[in-house]
């Protein structure tokens, strides 16, 4: 599993929206009413909760545009550690008025990446010592995937394919339009002979079928946990790898996740996972710069 980030131009680019959508025309004007230029502090970014984070390296980029290099960040955790409340992620010094500018755009990117990788993180534990692999899906928020995506790394988990040309995913409309999971596999194999293809399948019979046909892997959807079992065991004979999707949850994951499947299917690691808790504690040190 690697912790890197998504490239230095894709993080920009999501902070620059995020703080263009955040300061409108004319900026923070509260901010520049209530502190003059010269005023110097710090800050810290202290969790008000425990859980995994990430997103660290991105909020403090979120400080260093907004001040054009004036605040100073260091970070106090890493991305992928686990924290417990009172924590402190990061501490930024420098001119308050571009500290309280950035803040939020800071914590709402922190704290929302965060709770992904805290999520994360209580799926992959539920199903620990299975062998079975927890990644995410496409349902994300748009324009934040591929830090959300890398969020999910943080907490232990996997990514499915990042876009719709990355692998094949031959779904139940795709089924219903080709006329068959078994034909439909065939044309998408025809169409793209190198690519991976996996298939949708609600049945131990539709199971049966697309792994004869030659599927990469077979994605499970809604199946009982003794149906996803004797799919299981027909694929694995057979060498092809599954996956379990739909109606997961952690209550259930341990049992889905000893039938077998290689992989767990969660959409709510993305769509779902509520905010940690980080706010920012200001210190004023009475230094005027002026």
């Amino acid at each position: 599993m690697t912790l890197e980030l998504p490239s230095p131009e894709v993080v920009d680019a999501v902070i620059d929206r995020a703080l263009a959508e955040d300061l409108g025309a004319a900026g923070d004007v509260t901010s520049a009413a209530t502190v003059a230029e010269s005023v110097v502090g710090r800050a810290d970014a202290v969790a008000r909760q425990g859980g995994v984070l990430a997103g660290v390296p991105v909020a403090a980029r979120v400080f260093e545009r907004v001040s054009a290099g004036r605040l100073t960040v260091e970070s106090a955790a890493a991305d992928g550690s686990a924290v417990g409340r009172g924590a402190v992620v990061l501490t930024v010094a420098g001119p308050v008025r571009d500290i309280l500018t950035a803040e939020r755009t800071a914590l709402n990117l922190l704290g929302h990446l965060s709770g992904v990788a805290t999520l994360t993180r209580r799926w992959v534990d539920a199903v620990e010592g299975t062998g079975a692999v927890v990644r995410d899906t496409r349902k994300t928020l748009p324009g934040l995937r591929a830090l959300e995506k890398y969020a999910v790394r943080c907490g232990g988990g996997a990514n499915h394919r990042m876009s719709l040309s990355d692998a094949a995913l031959v779904k139940d409309n795709h089924v219903l339009a080709a006329g068959g999971a078994a034909r439909a596999f065939e044309l998408v194999r025809g169409a793209w002979p190198g690519l991976p293809i996996e298939v949708e399948v609600d049945t131990v019979a539709q199971a049966r079928e697309v792994v004869d046909a030659g599927a990469d892997l077979v994605l499970l959807d809604n199946m009982t946990v003794d149906e996803m079992q004797a799919a299981v065991e027909y694929a694995k004979a057979r060498g092809t790898r599954t996956e379990a999707s739909g109606g997961l949850t952690l209550d259930r994951a341990r049992a889905v996740a000893k039938t077998g499947v290689d992989y767990l299917a969660v959409g709510a690691l993305t769509h779902s996972a509520p905010v940690l808790d980080v706010g920012l504690d200001l210190v004023m040190d009475g230094t005027d710069v002026r």
